[in-house]
């Protein structure tokens, strides 16, 4: 009599001939999908740490791309972009130029940008910010410090200091943007906001502010003074770091 446990032409003396053929085991995968099951059961085991930067790009392209191997491309991103960080943060256009990726490995890779973010804000706002500023830093440095031009954003704050809203005010060049004082103090008034903070950052990576961000800085503070609307500070942001005009002796 034939051996119940051959499958395939194959014994396998490890599997009870009792076992119904629907519950066996099944054999390991080999190729591209045994290689997308280690790496998630090696996420799935022992968190993101354990995965290298080109094995969660791979990852987060799965999705997009069922049928491609996506190691190549994610080795090409890396070695284009320099980290995971700076692939989900490259622009569009950028992207779209690397071969076999496409608008759906394009957008793959924009949904963790914009899910990472989403986080960020999550654990500031409605809070105190003055209290948790090391995480609002951390929401700045996720949305501003890899964008190319310059961008303005103020934080309005209620009575308790607590975070209404981030509202981008205005985007400019690579070294400036325009700001005008009237519209912030306007968008303070329609938020019902008593406080507020200025942020822009710089693409270049430094911190440092010019004389033209001082000026803006002490006309935004007259006029928001005007209508009792603090300003508590106006923060830099650079490429993993930022400064504080407060604590820098500029506010």
């Amino acid at each position: 009599m034939r051996d119940k446990r051959a499958i395939n032409g194959f014994a396998d003396a490890s599997v009870p001939a009792s076992l119904s053929p629907e519950i066996r085991p099944e054999r390991p995968a080999v190729g591209v999908e045994g290689h997308r099951a280690r790496l998630r059961q090696r996420l799935l085991a022992a968190g993101p740490e354990a995965l290298a930067e080109h094995e969660l790009i791979e990852m987060v392209l799965f999705l997009a791309l069922p049928r491609r191997d996506t190691k190549p491309i994610a080795r090409e991103l890396l070695a284009r972009f320099g980290s995971f960080g700076n692939v989900i943060s490259a622009s569009v256009a950028e992207l779209l130029q690397t071969e076999g990726l496409g608008e759906a490995g394009v957008a793959a890779l924009k949904i963790v940008q914009a899910a990472g973010q989403k986080l960020a804000k999550a654990e500031v706002l409605y809070r105190p910010v003055l209290s948790n500023w090391d995480r609002l830093m951390e929401y700045l440095q996720a949305v501003l410090a890899r964008e190319k031009v310059e961008q303005f954003r103020v934080l309005f704050l209620d009575n308790r200091n607590r975070l209404l809203a981030d509202v981008p005010q205005a985007k400019g060049t690579v070294n400036h943007t325009p700001v005008y004082p009237r519209e912030v103090v306007k968008r303070a008034l329609e938020l019902h906001a008593t406080a507020m903070i200025l942020v822009h950052n710089h693409p270049s990576g430094d911190p440092s502010p010019s004389e033209d961000d001082i000026v803006m800085t002490k006309e935004i503070k007259r006029a928001a003074q005007a209508l009792s609307i603090v300003l508590h500070d106006h923060v830099i942001v650079g490429n993993g770091t930022w400064l504080s005009f407060r604590k820098a002796g500029f506010l």
